[in-house]
C-alpha cells in the first residue's frame, strides 16, 4: 500500500549529492532503479530526473527501515530519510558515487508492477512498445535529458528575444482554411453548421497583421499542425520558434538571427558558432550539393559532365543530354576500394527510391580503371571524367543521367548515404549555413500551374517584380532557409507589403479577384491602410533539438510524439466520435474502404 507524505519534505534531488553534503540529514523521492540485498545491507539506487544516487539500509542504522527496503521492487516509488557518507568503493560512472545515503527511514508512497520496458538507456524495446508506454519511456535518463534540452533551447530562446526588444503575443488556434500548402487539420463548427476552422499550419498571416499593427517586432513559441505524409524528422503537430520584425531586409533578419542561434548553443551546449555564417544562393547549393539543404561537413560535391558527354555515342548520356536532362556525378574520393560491385549495386537500387534509371561508375585503380561502361566510351571521354573529378588512385566516380530533378535528388541523396555508411559524419561539428535566392514559383506537372515555392506572400526580388505574371520561372524570391548539417531548420523571407504587388501575386498563382478575395479578402484590406517593409522566419523547434541532442528520429524530442501514421499509441488517438458527437457538429461519416 503507498504512503501518503504525512508532512515529509524533499530536502534535495537524488542528482545534487555530492561530497560537500557529508554528515548532513537528506530527504530524498524517487523511483527505485535497482535493489540489491547482501544480506547484512540492502543497497537501493534511486532515482529522479536528476540522476542516481546510492541508498544504503544497514540494520545497524535502523532494522526497520531495513525489513521494509526488503520489501521494495524495481519502479516501486520511495520517500527516505538518511545520514550522508563517504562511499567506500567510489562509483566514477555517475556523478553522485562518491557518496552514498544511510538511511534511517523509507517510505513506500507507491508500489509498481513490473514494466513492460526496462528503464534504462540501453533498453532495445521497439519503438511502437516505447510509445505504448511512453511515460515509462520517459523516466530514462536520455529521454529526460532530451527534454531538458528542450526546455534550455526554448527558454534561450525567449531570453534572447526578450532582450533584444521582441514581444511574445499568442495568435489563434482556430483560423481559416488556406488553399495552399500542405493539407490542413479541420475542425468542425457547431454553432456556425457546415463551416470549418483549420488548425494554423504558421501564424503567417497573423504575424504579419502584427507588422500592420505597429508591434514591430514579434516572435512565439508555438504549436503548428500540417496534415501530411510524415517522415522520421516530420510530425503531424510540431512547434515552432516563429519571428516576424517590420523595417528590416534581409541582412537585417539574419543577422539577428545568427546572433540568437550562436547564442543559444553557447548557453545550452557550450559550444562557439562562428558568425557569420556561410552564404549559398540555391542554384549554387543544387549544383554543387543537389539538395538546398545541403550538409557540408563532407565533400563528395557534384560536377556536371554535359560538356564531356553531350556527343558521346553512349546514348544512356548524351541522349539523356540532348533531350534538356542532365549528367552529373560524384568522386567518393579515397574510399572507392571499400566498395565492391554488390555495394554498388546497393547504392544504384537506392537512386532508384529516387526516379534514377540506374547508376553509372568508374573505380580508378593503381593500374587500370575498372568501369562497366568503358567499352561505350572513347577514350577521350574517360579522360574527360576523370579529369572533371581530378580523380585518383583509390576514387569512384557515381554518375547518374537523367532530367535535372531526378539527377539533383538522387546525387544529393547519395552522397549523404554514402558519408552515413562511411560513418565520416561528426555530430560534434555543426555547420549552419543560408540557402538564398530561391526560386518564387515552382511548377506541378500534375496540376500543370505553378505554386508559391514557399507561400503565396514571399516578396519578389525588387527586379523580377515585373516579370510576376510573364515569366514566373524566372522570377526569385527574397527568400532564406536556415540549414544545419543536411537540415532545415528554419525557413523565411522579406514579405510583400504593397498591396498591388500582393494582387500580382495572386494573379501569377492563378487566384480569380474573387477567389482572392474569398480566401484573403482580410489581409488585402488590412494592407490598404499602411503596411511597413517587414520579414521574419519560423524555426522548426524540434529539429533544432534533435540535432542539438544527436538523435535522427525526431520522436526522441517529443514527449508524447505520433507514429509515422499520424497515431498516438498510447491514447488511441485518433479514435472513434460518438454519433452525438457527429449529430451536433452535423457531421455524417462517409464509409471508407482501404
Amino acid at each position: 500500500m503507498g504512503e501518503a507524505l504525512n508532512g515529509l519534505k524533499r530536502t534535495h534531488y537524488c542528482g545534487e549529492m555530492k561530497e560537500t553534503h557529508i554528515d548532513e540529514q537528506v530527504t530524498l523521492m524517487g523511483w527505485v532503479q535497482k535493489r540489491r540485498n547482501l544480506g547484512g545491507l540492502i543497497f537501493v539506487d534511486l532515482r529522479d530526473r536528476t540522476g542516481i544516487c546510492q541508498i544504503v539500509f544497514d540494520t545497524a542504522v535502523s532494522e526497520t527501515a531495513f525489513e521494509k527496503a526488503n520489501g521494495v521492487r524495481g519502479e516501486y516509488v520511495i520517500a527516505i530519510t538518511g545520514t550522508v557518507k563517504m562511499r567506500e568503493s567510489i562509483n566514477a560512472n555517475i556523478p553522485t558515487g562518491t557518496v552514498e545515503i544511510f538511511a534511517d527511514s523509507i517510505k513506500i508512497l507507491c508500489e509498481a508492477d513490473v514494466p513492460p520496458i526496462h528503464i534504462d538507456d540501453n533498453d532495445e524495446a521497439n519503438e511502437r512498445l516505447r510509445l505504448k508506454y511512453r511515460y515509462l519511456d520517459l523516466r530514462k535518463p536520455k529521454m529526460q535529458k532530451n527534454l531538458m534540452i528542450r526546455h534550455q533551447i526554448a527558454s534561450s530562446a525567449r531570453r534572447f528575444f526578450d532582450s533584444n526588444g521582441f514581444v511574445e503575443v499568442e495568435t489563434p488556434v482556430l483560423t481559416k482554411p488556406t488553399p495552399e500548402g500542405a493539407r490542413d487539420y479541420l475542425v468542425p463548427s457547431r454553432v456556425n453548421p457546415n463551416k470549418f476552422y483549420a488548425l494554423p499550419q504558421s501564424p503567417q498571416l497573423f504575424k504579419q497583421l502584427l507588422m500592420v499593427s505597429g508591434m514591430d517586432r514579434y516572435y512565439q513559441i508555438t504549436k503548428c499542425f500540417r496534415d501530411e505524409d510524415l517522415r522520421a524528422d516530420r510530425q503531424p503537430e510540431f512547434t515552432q520558434i516563429d519571428i516576424e520584425m517590420s523595417f528590416v531586409d534581409e541582412d537585417d533578419v539574419m543577422a539577428i538571427n545568427e546572433k540568437m542561434l550562436a547564442n543559444m548553443f553557447k548557453e545550452v551546449a557550450g559550444l562557439d558558432i562562428q558568425t557569420p555564417f556561410l552564404r549559398l544562393s540555391y542554384n549554387e547549393a543544387m549544383t554543387r550539393y543537389g539538395s538546398d539543404k545541403p550538409d557540408t561537413r563532407f565533400g563528395f560535391e557534384l560536377k556536371s559532365l554535359n560538356e564531356v558527354l553531350s556527343a558521346s555515342e553512349f546514348k544512356v548520356f548524351s541522349g539523356a543530354i540532348a533531350s534538356g536532362g542532365d549528367v552529373r556525378g560524384i568522386n567518393i574520393n579515397g574510399y572507392g576500394d571499400r566498395f565492391s560491385r554488390k555495394d554498388i549495386s546497393k547504392l544504384e537500387d537506392f537512386c532508384k527510391s529516387y526516379g534514377a534509371k540506374g547508376l553509372a561508375w568508374v573505380k580508378i585503380q593503381e593500374e587500370e580503371v575498372s568501369s562497366p561502361i568503358a567499352k561505350f566510351l572513347t577514350d577521350a571521354e574517360m579522360k574527360g571524367i576523370i579529369d572533371t573529378f581530378e580523380a585518383k588512385p583509390g576514387d569512384l566516380i557515381l554518375m547518374v543521367a537523367d532530367k535535372p530533378s531526378v539527377v539533383f535528388d538522387s546525387l544529393g541523396a547519395l552522397r549523404s548515404e554514402i558519408a552515413r555508411q562511411l560513418e565520416i559524419l561528426d555530430p560534434k561539428v555543426y555547420n549552419f549555413l543560408w540557402v538564398t535566392d530561391f526560386p518564387l514559383f515552382e511548377y506541378d506537372e500534375d496540376e500543370d500551374r505553378f505554386f508559391a515555392k514557399h507561400h503565396p506572400f514571399t516578396s519578389p526580388k525588387d527586379e523580377d517584380v515585373a516579370i510576376l505574371n510573364s515569366d514566373q520561372g524566372a522570377c526569385r524570391a527574397k527568400a532564406y532557409d536556415i540549414v544545419l548539417n543536411g537540415y532545415e531548420i528554419g525557413g523565411g523571407s522579406i514579405r510583400i507589403h504593397d498591396s498591388k504587388v500582393q494582387e500580382s501575386m495572386f494573379q501569377a498563382l492563378g487566384f480569380t479577384e474573387e477567389e482572392a478575395r474569398e480566401k484573403f479578402g482580410f489581409f488585402i484590406d488590412a494592407f490598404k491602410f499602411g503596411a511597413p517593409p517587414h520579414g521574419g522566419i519560423a524555426y522548426g523547434l524540434d529539429r533544432i533539438v534533435m540535432l542539438m541532442v544527436g538523435t535522427d528520429n525526431i520522436r526522441d524530442v517529443i514527449a508524447f510524439p505520433k507514429t509515422q501514421d499520424a497515431k498516438c499509441l498510447m491514447t488511441n488517438a485518433p479514435s472513434v466520435a460518438e454519433d452525438k458527437q457527429l449529430d451536433e457538429l452535423y457531421v455524417s461519416i462517409k464509409p471508407f474502404e482501404k
